[in-house]
């Protein structure tokens, strides 16, 4: 008994494994420098990548059910995830 999955769902999982294994090392390296300056570099670099791997997926999901969504409901989600992105960094 095979269960196909799907390219999309591959590719999106694979990206948050990559993410969630980049979030580690950097909290071992953060423990490791022991350092609250280095930290926070460290922590600050990361800031980048949340919503980098955010906009990944989301684009590639979308790519992936692009024939089973109208143009007026993909431009709907791009607006939210910007909504999100502007809300999470606006002070």
């Amino acid at each position: 008994m095979f269960i196909a999955i799907e390219k999309t769902v591959l590719i999106m999982a694979f990206l948050r494994l990559i993410s969630g294994s980049i979030e580690i090392s950097a909290a071992i390296l953060m423990y490791k420098l022991n350092d609250i300056e280095k930290a926070l570099m460290v922590n600050s670099s990361l800031s980048l990548i949340g919503p980098i791997v955010l906009i990944l997926t989301t684009t590639i999901g979308l790519i992936g059910i692009s024939e089973k969504l109208s143009l007026v409901k993909i431009v709907c989600i791009f607006l939210g995830v910007t909504l999100i992105l502007i809300g999470v960094k606006s002070k």
